[in-house]
Formats: structure tokens, sequence, C-alpha cells
């Protein structure tokens, strides 16, 4: 073969199959890996294709034509700088490194900074899709120069995932434009799956639904404006029994979820540019509670008895009702996401185009659903939008359906099942559309604790009331 025109390090499951779907695609690709095991098994499944392996790091690196174009998907954090560290002697002026993984922003950033004073290019991309996605099809975000896009576009348009013809990869921005729409993507993925627990748990405690019915639920949910990747696997997990109690499997699996940090990031970057994201925030807040399970059994044995399955609850709240909650709830979480998106971009001069992120969120990523082209159409019309609440299609939405989130929220807590991410969806539309909140107060409690001053509604102005107490 002759020499490759991309490289992989990296060949576990996400790497490999990265790596096998370029290769589909007809494009020169090699691998390598530590792991000989690893090298060996692309071999094998690449039977075929044009994909060769290196046996050590100088082999690799001797089978791709220059400039290089050297992907890393490795596990995000101190093993991208190492292997980095490794390559850089290795390499010469122009070759290109891609981190694949989910890295922080700001790491990106620092290594698109180290890189470029030794004249090695940086790109860090966002990959969406999972095993499956990596090797048949996956969202791709990238980020960094314009030129070292142009440098592997069409390798990124071959292997990412197609809605109508078009490929769900689009450039996203300068330096860390790429992982900062991937960590957000994810956000908003916490919150989205965090709604879908909570819409289960109802179903489950307080309309006493059987998983057989939950499944069916869930499916017919999927094949309306619902539809989307989350409410799709929903379903098959409510479906899939345990081979070895008869049960569903989804109730012999522990109440801990676990995260790899992106949902936290976005909660933290999210705080640093004053960007409401309520609830997302408490998504990644109630995974931390699920991981508190020790606790959580010696407090509900305290707590015995106080959540409730009244037929008040059940009645309170159908299942079509729920359907319009969780419709609204996820209009709002993506709101929430994509306001985040809008700030960053101006603080952060990254150009982002969200109706283009909305486009290639539409297929191969965790978040897709049908509401994303309303998304993208909303951003097409108006690239400025600062909320997606104030579009005329999702304001129609919400007027007609809030009162379903509304029914929802009260019925939850009327049976005492947690409803975090539900609450804080609701929470967040009221407060957006009260013209007038209790700011007020929480301003003059500053004034008379620190004299941090008020601005006044009848005049210009900064004040403050030397005399509070009266």
């Amino acid at each position: 073969m002759s020499k490759a025109h991309f490289g992989m390090i990296g060949l576990g499951t996400m790497g490999r199959n990265f790596l096998l779907n370029v290769g589909e695609q007809g494009i020169s690709g090699v691998g390598y890996d530590l792991d000989a095991g690893k090298r060996s098994l692309l071999l094998q499944e690449g039977a075929g294709m044009p994909v060769d392996v290196g046996e050590t790091l100088a082999d690799f690196l001797s089978k791709l034509e220059s400039p290089r174009n050297i992907m890393l998907l490795v596990p995000a954090g101190p093993i991208v700088d190492s292997v980095i560290t490794e390559l850089v002697p290795l390499l010469d002026d122009d070759d290109l490194i891609i981190d694949g993984g989910n890295s922080h922003f700001t790491d990106t950033e620092r290594r698109e900074a180290e890189l470029s004073a030794k004249g090695i290019g940086f790109m860090g991309i966002g990959v969406s899709g999972g095993e499956e996605g990596a090797r048949h099809g996956a969202s791709i975000m990238p980020g960094g120069q314009r030129k070292h896009y142009d440098r592997i576009e069409k390798t990124l348009q071959a292997v990412s995932a197609k809605v109508g013809g078009e490929p769900c990869v689009a450039y996203m921005g300068a330096s860390s434009a790429g992982h900062f729409v991937k960590m957000v993507h994810n956000g908003i993925e916490y919150g989205m799956m965090q709604l879908l627990a909570e819409t289960y748990d109802f179903m489950q405690h307080s309309l006493r639904m059987e998983s057989t019915e939950m499944h069916r639920t869930f499916s017919e949910w999927n094949s309306g404006e619902l539809g989307s990747f989350l409410v799709e696997i929903t379903a098959e997990v409510l479906r899939k029994t345990d081979a070895e109690t008869g049960k569903p499997l989804v109730s012999m699996i522990l109440d801990t979820a676990g995260q790899k940090g992106t949902g936290k990031w976005t909660s933290q970057a999210a705080m640093d540019f004053g960007v409401p994201i309520p609830t997302i925030d408490i998504a990644v807040t109630m995974r931390q509670i699920s991981a508190r399970k020790a606790l959580r059994t010696v407090l509900a044995t305290d707590y015995q008895g106080m959540r409730t399955s009244s037929d008040a609850s059940r009645s309170r709240t159908s299942v079509s009702e729920l359907k319009d909650a969780l419709l609204c709830a996820f209009i709002l979480t993506y709101a929430q996401g994509m306001a985040m998106l809008q700030a960053a971009s101006i603080e952060k001069n990254y150009g982002l185009d969200l109706a283009e992120i909305a486009r290639i969120w539409r297929g191969g990523c965790i978040i897709r659903s049908k509401l994303l082209e309303t998304i993208r159409q909303a951003y097409s019309a108006d690239p400025n939008l600062e909320n997606l609440m104030h579009n005329s299609a999702f304001a129609n939405i919400l007027k007609t359906r809030s009162a379903a989130l509304r029914k929802a929220v009260v019925a939850y807590n009327e049976s005492g099942t947690p409803a975090a991410c539900f609450s804080s969806a609701l929470s967040y539309f009221d407060a957006f559309r009260t013209e007038r909140l209790p700011a007020n107060l929480i301003q003059a409690q500053r004034d008379y604790f620190g004299v941090h001053t008020y601005q006044r509604i009848d005049k210009e102005g900064i004040f403050h009331t030397p005399d509070w107490e009266v």
C-alpha cells in the first residue's frame, strides 16, 4: 500500500472503528496502538480495506504521507499530553495532530498554542455517536485553524453521518470551538437523559406502568414529534429482559449513574460566562446524588412512607400530558445549551454558526432529534437569536403545552417523586417570561449589608441608602 492519508493513534473501540470507517470510504489509513492485540484486530477487521498498522510509533509515522494527518482517540487528560510529548520529536513542520477525544476546551487551547510555537498544527474535534457512530457515521465538530480543517474536510465528510445526503460535519470555528461545542452537546445530553429518567420514574411509581407498557409508550412517542435517539433507546432499554431473573433488565441495574466530566465542565463554563443553564446544572447534580447510594439508602429508611402513589397524583397527569411536558422540557434544555453557545461564541470569538451546529446534530450524535430541524430553521432565520423561547415556532409550543409541564411538576411533587430537571425547566421558562423578578429585594439586601448600591426604576444613576435601619 502507498503511504496513507490518515493516521490514528489509539485503536480501542472508538479509534479502531473510526479508522475502519475511513478505510471503508476508500481512504487510506494507518493505525498504531501500544497493544499488539489491538493492532492485529484492526488488520483482521480491515481485511480488504486500504488500512495498515505501524508496529512502532516510528514505523507508523513512516507509513503516512507528508504533511501527516494524525488523529488521537485516547482517553482525555494526561494521556493526550503524553502521546503528544512522544510524537513531537518525530514530527516535521506542518504535520497535524487531531485530538478526537472529549478534551476540556482549555486544554485544547493550551495544546494548540504549544504546538504552533513548534510549527506543528493542532485541532480539537468533537465526535459524537459512540461506537456505532465511529464505525458508520458520527456527528463531527472540528475546531482550529481553517487551513487545517481544509486538509481533512473530505475525509471527515466521508466518515460522518448523513441526513438528506448532507454530511453531519462542519467547521465550528477557531481554536477550541470544536471541543467547546461537543462539551455543550454533552451538557444538553445530560439534561435530556435526566428528563427521560424522571419520566420513567413517574410512569413506574405514580402511573404504575409496567415495563412493557412503558416500552410501547416511548416507542409511540418516538414516532412523533419527540422522535430522537434518546427516546428510541429508552424504549429499547425498557423492552430488554434480564436472562438471569426474567425481570426487566433496567430494574436489575444499580441506580448510580456515572459521568466523565463533560456535564460538569458545561456547568462550570456557563458560570464563567454568566449564562443560566439550570436544567443541565441539576442533571449533573442528580448524577452526583445518585452516586451517594449508601446515604440515600439510610435516608430512605429515615423518611419511609413519604413517597406515595396516590390516586390523586395518578389522575393529575395523563400519559399524553406527560408527553407534552417532556416535549417542553426538551425544548427548554436545547434552549439553554444553544444560548450558552451563542454567548460563548461572542466571548471567545469562535464565530459559531448555530444553524450549522443544529444541522450537523440532526444525525449521528446522541442528542439527535426531530426538534433539531426546527432549531436549524430558527437560527437560519435569525443567526443572532438570543434564546429559542423567542422563536415563534417554539413559542407556540410552549404557550399551548406548558400547562402540561406545570401539571406534571405538581403531580411529581404531590407523590414525592424527584423532578429536579422538570422543575428547573419550568422555573427557567417562568423566570424568563417574568418582566419583574424579585431581584430588587436581593439588591436592597446587598446594599444594606455591603453598600453594593442599586439602580432605580424611575431615574438614571447608581444609588445607596445609608439609613436602612428605621
